[in-house]
C-alpha cells in the first residue's frame, strides 16, 4: 500500500526536487503552502505522516500541529525549522512530534526521517533478529562448557536482555528459540547448583556472594560513614528489576548491579530470614530457636526478622538505630510514605515490600489476575505498573529527595512451571510445589535434586530421617492423588522453592541521590 504523506510550507514550490525524489521512491505526496490548508487536509484525508514548517504565515507550524494533534493524535508529524530556538524545539516535542528537523534539509534527511518514523518497528525487528541469531550460536557454545559463578551470572543477563529485546518487536519466532535456549540454560544451571552448592556452603569450595553473607559483606561497610535505606521486594526478579530500573534512574545513579545468589529453599522462610539474620537456617534455628519457625510449626515463619537483624547487628558490633517495616497492604504503604519524615532520624531503615510475592500467589488464586499477567511480558509489566502507582514509588522519591543512599535487593525469585513431577509423602510433608521436606517421601531420583542429609544444606531436619528435594527447571511437584484437578491448577503459575535460574540469581542494586 502507497505510504500517503502531507507536506506543508509556505515555500512548497521550492521543495519540488524533494517531492519528486519521494515519488520516485514510491511515495504519494500532497503538498499545501500554508498552516490551514494543512490542518484541513489533514481532517479530510488520512495521511501516514505530515511535514510541517514552522515559520508559516497566518496559523504557525506549532499552531498546525497543535490542532492536528487534536483529531488526528497519533499520525506522525515532523516539524522544519530555519529557528533553532530552544523554546520551539520544546514546544514541538512537548506536542510529541515524531521528528525535529532544521533547514535546509536534503531529500536523503526527508527519506531517513520517514523511515525512523513509519518503519523503525520492522527496521529495530530485523536487526534485533539478527544481533540474536549472532549471540545464539555464541551462547550456545557457552552453555556446553563448564561455566563458572560469574559467568554464569553473565549468562543469565544476556538471557534477560534479549528476552526484554525480542519482547519489544513484532516477531515471535525469535521469541520462542530464546525461550528453547532459557530452557537449555536452566537445565544446564541445575546441573551446576547440584554439583556445587554443597560445596560452597560446607567450605569445599569458594563460595559466590550469597543471600545470608550480603548484609554482613555489601550493607554493614556501608554503616561505617553513611545513612542507608535497604528495601527488600519479596520475590522480585532480575527481569523485573530491569524492568522498573528506568523508573529509579531518574531519582539516582546507580552504583553498583550485581547478580547475587539465593539459598535453597528459595522460599521466604529461608531465603529472607537468611538475609536478616546474616546465618543459614539451620545456624538460626540452634542459635536463635525463638525465632525460627519450622515446616510443622503452626504461625507465621517471617515474623522475627527485626529481631534477626538486631542479633546479626550485634554480632557485628554495629551499635546503629534501625528502623524495620513491613509492608502488606496499600494502607500500610501509605502510612509509611506519609510518616517518612520519622525515617530520617535513622542510620539504617529496612523496609519489606511483600507486592511482588502477594501478585505471584494472586495469579495462581484468581482468574482475573491470571489474565492480565498471562505471560512473563504482561507478568513483568503489571510489576512495573504496580510500582509505577504505588506508595514505594513515592518512598523512593522521598529517599532520594533526603540524599541518602539506597539498596534494593530481594529473597528470591519465581518461576513458571509447566512439567508436573509426581512425589507422595506423608500428610506432614509441606504444600509448597517446589521443594519438599519430610520422611518417607517417594520419587524418582532423576526428576529431582536430592539433598539425604539437611545438615549438609544448613536446613533444619524435619524428622529424623527427613530429607529435601528440589524441583528443578519448570518442574512442579504433584501428588497421585487427584493428579490431574491439580496438574491442570497450577501448570503456568509462578512458583518459588526450587533450582532455576529465576529463583536463585538475584538483584543486588547500590543507589546513590542524584
Amino acid at each position: 500500500m502507497q505510504i500517503k504523506i502531507l507536506w506543508a510550507d509556505d515555500e512548497i514550490d521550492l521543495l519540488k526536487p524533494h517531492i519528486l525524489f519521494l515519488e520516485a521512491k514510491g511515495y504519494e505526496v500532497t503538498p499545501v503552502n500554508n498552516g490551514s490548508s494543512a490542518v484541513e487536509k489533514s481532517n479530510e484525508e488520512n495521511f501516514d505522516i505530515i511535514f510541517l514548517d514552522e515559520n508559516m504565515p497566518g496559523i504557525t507550524g506549532l499552531e498546525a500541529l497543535t490542532r492536528i494533534k487534536q483529531s488526528k493524535p497519533h499520525v506522525p508529524v515532523v516539524m522544519i525549522t530555519k529557528s533553532e530556538e530552544e523554546y520551539i524545539m520544546e514546544e514541538a516535542i512537548g506536542s510529541n512530534i515524531a521528528d525535529y528537523l532544521i533547514k535546509p534539509v536534503n531529500p536523503n534527511q526527508i527519506l531517513l526521517s520517514i523511515k525512523k518514523s513509519l518503519d523503525k518497528s520492522k527496521l529495530v525487528s530485523q536487526k534485533t533478529n539478527s544481533n540474536y541469531q549472532q549471540e545464539f550460536r555464541e551462547m550456545g557454545m557457552q552453555l556446553n562448557s563448564r561455566l563458572d559463578t560469574e559467568e554464569w551470572f553473565e549468562m543469565y543477563e544476556k538471557l534477560i536482555y534479549w528476552e526484554l529485546k525480542l519482547n519489544d518487536i513484532e516477531d515471535s519466532g525469535m521469541k520462542e528459540i530464546l525461550e528453547m535456549q532459557k530452557k537449555e540454560a536452566n537445565t544446564q544451571f541445575s546441573k551446576f547448583i547440584e554439583n556445587n552448592y554443597l560445596n560452597w556452603l560446607n567450605g569445599v569450595d569458594e563460595s559466590p556472594e550469597m543471600i545470608h553473607t550480603l548484609f554482613k559483606n555489601k550493607i554493614n561497610p556501608k554503616l561505617e560513614s553513611e545513612d542507608v535505606f535497604v528495601v527488600v521486594i519479596d520475590n522480585l526478579r532480575y527481569d523485573q528489576w530491569k524492568m522498573i530500573r528506568p523508573i529509579f534512574a531518574k531519582y539516582f545513579a546507580i552504583e553498583n548491579e550485581e547478580i547475587v545468589y539465593s539459598i535453597l529453599p528459595t522460599a521466604t522462610q529461608y531465603a529472607r530470614n537468611a538475609f536478616f539474620a546474616g546465618l543459614m537456617p539451620s545456624e538460626i534455628a540452634k542459635k536463635h530457636p525463638q525465632y525460627w519457625k519450622g515446616e510443622n510449626d503452626e504461625g507465621g515463619k517471617n515474623l522475627f526478622e527485626k529481631e534477626l537483624l538486631a542479633e546479626q547487628l550485634k554480632r557485628l558490633n554495629r551499635d546503629v538505630k534501625f528502623s524495620y517495616n513491613k509492608i502488606t497492604n496499600l494502607t500500610a504503604g501509605k502510612k509509611l510514605a506519609d510518616n517518612f519524615n520519622q525515617l530520617l532520624t535513622n542510620q539504617l531503615n529496612v523496609i519489606v515490600y511483600n507486592f511482588v510475592d502477594m501478585l505471584s500467589h494472586a495469579r495462581t488464586e484468581m482468574e482475573v489476575i491470571k489474565e492480565l499477567a498471562g505471560d512473563e511480558s504482561a507478568y513483568r509489566s503489571l510489576t512495573v505498573s504496580w510500582f509505577d502507582h504505588s506508595p514505594l514509588h513515592d518512598i523512593v522519591k522521598k529517599i532520594a529527595a533526603s540524599g541518602k543512599k539506597l539498596v534494593i535487593t530481594t529473597d528470591h525469585g519465581t518461576v513458571r512451571v509447566s512439567n508436573p513431577i509426581k512425589i507422595v509423602g506423608e500428610k506432614s510433608v509441606n504444600t509448597n510445589l517446589r521443594y519438599k521436606a519430610g520422611r518417607s517421601l517417594t520419587y524418582k531420583d532423576k526428576d529431582v535434586f536430592k539433598v539425604k542429609n539437611p545438615e549438609d544444606a544448613f536446613v533444619p531436619k524435619t524428622s529424623i530421617n527427613g530429607e529435601y528435594v528440589f524441583a528443578r527447571d519448570q518442574d512442579f511437584f504433584v501428588y497421585p492423588n487427584n493428579y490431574n484437578h491439580f496438574v491442570n491448577y497450577y501448570n503456568d503459575t509462578f512458583q518459588h522453592g526450587g533450582v532455576s535460574l529465576e529463583e536463585l540469581l538475584i538483584p543486588f542494586i547500590e543507589l546513590s541521590p542524584k
